[in-house]
């Protein structure tokens, strides 16, 4: 089959930008460019360049050279202290990609990856389920400001955008901030490790309430269908695996699959208890003879403890992608669970 379509994915050694890169590499008719600071290995038509998005001259210099590119799948984020620190240099990142790529490119497409933090879920209760109707909210954020800065751009004749909106993402990734499943992987061996019972961690409440999650598999195929299918063109589609479940019910699940008590819910901070578990990790790798990833990447307990500590309901309604066109679900337990098993497949964690 013949390469027809070049995508472009910003983010690529993240948790959404593996998982494009994969589902973009499986489909045989696109020629995909993984774009990230630390470059990536080349593969069957995927290659990698390392970029500092920062750097205005050094996306210029390296993706301006890149005729091809027919769709820009963008994933890239650049942490900070703060909500309102967040803005500048993850806009001026999406901004340096566009300067760069639109001159030169057959341009067709933007597709932006955004998440519930438009709707206020990072700053606490917002209305539930949220819709992609819904008002925006004051404050600094830089997802707004980066579809504001597609819409601009884009216009009749031109290159089209859409922007994903998915919960909390689970997928596969060592050295990033954002990986819930890792999370509950790691701080389950660890358990293991220590004999010791498996404790909810999170903020008193959260235990029971509404959650969902997104498939980064599932992501993926979304993100392609909506950069792909013209009903989705200039559109914002929130992505979540189509169930709910709430932690005291899936906890013990999660337990059970590393044959792990569990004792009742123990409010603590991730980040400060298990500060010190570098020597316990250092200490499972090497009897299990597992993959040489340092603690601190396979680690995000920051990130855990913010998901474990939504003391309110975290959902949006997906029905606006099916109307769309968009089917597709994945049942969230089985995704964890697969998850595991490739982590345990990758030397990630110990098989048991």
């Amino acid at each position: 089959m013949g390469v027809s379509q070049v995508a472009l994915v910003v983010g690529a050694q993240g948790v959404i930008g593996r998982s494009l890169v994969s589902e973009l590499q499986a489909r045989g008719d696109w020629e995909v460019i993984g774009v990230s600071r630390r470059g990536g290995e080349p593969g069957e038509r995927v290659r990698h360049v390392a970029v500092d998005l920062l750097d205005r001259d050094d996306a210029r210099a390296k993706l301006g050279a890149l005729d091809g590119v027919t769709h820009v799948f963008y994933a890239a984020y650049q942490d900070r202290p703060t909500w309102a620190e967040l803005v500048a240099p993850n806009v001026a990142m999406l901004r340096n990609v566009i300067d760069a790529v639109e001159p030169a490119a057959a341009l067709r497409h933007v597709s932006l990856m955004q998440g519930y933090k438009v709707y206020g879920a990072h700053l606490g209760p917002f209305k539930t389920p949220a819709r992609e109707s819904d008002p925006p909210h004051m404050g600094a954020e830089f997802n707004v400001d980066q579809q504001d800065l597609l819409e601009a751009r884009s216009g009749p004749g031109g290159w089209t955008w859409s922007a994903l909106r998915p919960s909390v993402v689970a997928g596969f990734a060592t050295g990033t901030p954002m990986n819930l499943a890792m999370v509950l992987a790691v701080y389950a061996t660890i358990a293991r490790e220590l004999r010791v019972p498996l404790r909810y961690p999170g903020a008193p409440g959260a235990y029971g309430t509404l959650l969902e999650l997104t498939d980064a598999g599932l992501l993926a195929r979304a993100a392609l269908w909506a950069a792909t299918d013209p009903r989705a063109a200039n559109q914002a589609f929130n992505v979540n695996n189509g169930d709910l479940f709430r932690w005291q019910e899936l906890w013990p699940r999660v337990a059970a699959y590393f044959e792990l008590e569990v004792a009742p819910p123990l409010p603590m901070s991730l980040a400060v208890v298990m500060a010190d578990k570098e020597p316990v990790w250092d200490r499972i790798v090497r009897r299990h003879d597992l993959a040489p990833n340092r603690y601190r990447d396979v680690s995000s307990w920051a990130f855990g403890d913010a998901v474990f500590g939504w003391d309110y309901d975290l959902i949006a309604d997906g029905s606006k992608l099916r109307r769309f066109g968009f089917h597709e679900f994945v049942e969230t337990e089985a995704m964890l669970t697969g998850l595991f098993d490739d982590y345990r497949r990758r030397r990630v964690i110990p098989a048991g």
